[in-house]
């Protein structure tokens, strides 16, 4: 009797650095476990390629140019037949698996860990497996602000004391366009859409500590 050859798993990577694109295209051809559709070289084409592809596992990076991972990760979240995505980054923030888990990813890896390591939490992912590193879920229901920057911590107080973007600026001393940039991670984080929803959730989490 022939044994049944498994299917590959359809992969559809975005990476912004050529090197490392290349490096992957070459790693994933030499591996018959796999087989790589398309390449993109931002978020935007990835959900392109989404759109008119279908397949298993986006591996994404987190820090991409004209939409971040975060931002394919909002775009696909209610998508039905979505692929599981794998954030796959050098980001030095500790925070970003948390925030990809949150956002709907089903693996995050680091590029400081082995290709190999990419390899199996690809297979897992595709088996319907969540690959993240320990993230203490406990310490993070217990502090709303837990994910938040020290500087997005301040940024928030400053929302709940009424102060205008200016004035925030002038307080911080940082420019007008710093503010708007960390406003915009601030509200991504605690997944609001402006500074009254902020500034609820804020005095929300001030209520329960």
């Amino acid at each position: 009797m022939v044994s049944q050859q498994k299917r590959q798993i359809e992969i559809v990577l975005a990476e912004k650095n050529p090197l490392l694109q290349q490096s992957l295209v070459k790693l994933f051809s030499e591996d018959d476990r796999f087989c790589l559709l398309a390449v993109a070289a931002d978020g935007e084409r990835f959900l392109a390629a989404v759109e008119r592809l279908a397949f298993d596992v986006g591996v994404i990076g987190w820090e991409m140019p004209y939409l971040d991972g975060r931002g394919v990760l909002q775009a696909l979240r209610n998508r039905p037949e979505a692929p599981r995505i794998i954030v796959y980054t050098g980001s030095q923030n500790p925070d970003v698996p948390r925030q990809a888990m949150a956002l709907g990813a089903a693996g995050f890896c680091s590029k400081n860990d082995p290709p190999s390591q990419l390899m199996e939490t690809i297979l897992a992912v595709a088996g319907g497996r969540m690959v993240f590193p320990f993230i203490d879920v406990a310490r993070l229901a217990a502090d709303p602000f837990a994910g938040l920057t020290p500087r997005e911590r301040e940024m928030l107080s400053a929302l709940a004391g009424g102060l205008t973007n200016q004035q925030m600026a002038g307080q911080l001393d940082i420019s007008l366009n710093t503010v708007k940039f960390h406003l915009k991670n601030l509200y991504d984080k605690l997944g609001v859409s402006n500074r009254a929803q902020a500034v609820a959730f804020y005095l929300k989490g001030r209520e329960g500590h």
